[in-house]
């Protein structure tokens, strides 16, 4: 398919920062937003995602870009088998992938959105990600027009400014669900959707063999690689591939006396939302970019 074809419909959204958004959500916001229409069909919308490597599409009217929706990688997996979304294949088309793939976005996409306007200050969108476990917001102006997007690794750029000697071991997660790398898809999608997990540690005889995250699943079926070896188009196809095979190979690690400024740096450095803990060569933890926006910010406030 080629995605050329879809650039008509996809509205790109370029402003010009002007001195009056210092302070406000847009001093650092994302201001050139890639988004798309209702009537973008499903793998249109999940080969955009691929192609401009972004974890969210915000869905706007191409007339007049007032935001309607947005459809975010966990989206895709829950489509894909974990939720409620799957229906869309197994029950109306009965487990055909390629006839749901080419639905309309609007059937899977989230329609209730939380935005913020223009004016909104650092701390509004800090206290949103948060309390929502939201990894992005969309920026809207007062008539529902897109004008930006405000994303957790935003934020994190400007907390890990400042030097925190805050642990790792002090933030991250040590209690882990984990999956071994033969795994099928299929359940590796109904772990990450029943526990609104974005990522999941791929480990074999206690060595971590990558972490699989909801944008490798995305990339699966984005970047054409599921159709190489589709023979029926069933989804029980799709999903019976072993876990192995879409795991990202650049494994990027941290030890857990490491402070967490370093965490985010690296984070920030290798583009990963987060980093497998490792001491004594097994996986102690992880630690996630929600885990240091949460600490920096909260040191930051206290401080």
């Amino acid at each position: 398919m080629d995605l050329r074809s879809y650039f008509s419909n996809i509205r790109p959204i370029m402003h010009t920062r002007h001195d009056n958004d210092l302070g406000t959500v847009l001093s650092i916001a994302t201001r050139q937003v890639i988004s798309a229409p209702q009537t973008m069909r499903i793998i249109g919308a999940i080969e955009t995602l691929t192609e401009w490597g972004v974890r969210r599409l915000p869905i706007v009217d191409p007339g007049t870009h007032r935001l309607k929706g947005i459809l975010t990688a966990r989206d895709v997996v829950d489509f894909l088998g974990g939720g409620e979304k799957f229906n869309l294949i197994n029950i109306k088309h009965d487990g055909n992938f390629l006839a749901a793939i080419n639905e309309s976005v609007s059937k899977i996409m989230k329609p209730d959105v939380r935005t913020l306007p223009p004016h909104a200050n650092l701390s509004e969108a800090i206290q949103i990600i948060l309390q929502d476990r939201i990894g992005g917001i969309p920026i809207v102006d007062e008539e529902g027009v897109l004008t930006g997007i405000v994303t957790e690794r935003d934020v994190l750029k400007l907390l890990c400014r400042a030097y925190s000697t805050l642990k790792v071991s002090d933030v991250m997660t040590s209690s882990l669900l984990v999956q071994e790398p033969d795994c099928p898809l299929s359940m590796v999608t109904k772990v990450m959707t029943s526990h609104q997990f974005r990522r999941l540690p791929i480990v074999k005889n206690d060595v971590v063999f990558g972490i699989i995250t909801a944008t490798d699943i995305v990339r699966y079926i984005g970047s054409g690689k599921v159709f190489e070896s589709l023979v029926t188009g069933h989804v029980a196809e799709v999903m019976a591939k072993p876990v192995r095979d879409l795991v990202n190979g650049n494994l990027y690690t941290i030890e857990p006396d490491q402070t967490i400024t370093e965490a985010a740096r690296r984070m920030l450095e290798k583009g990963v939302g987060a980093l497998p803990v490792i001491e004594n060569s097994r996986l102690a933890g992880l630690v996630t970019e929600f885990d240091l926006v949460r600490a920096l910010s909260t040191e930051q406030q206290s401080g």
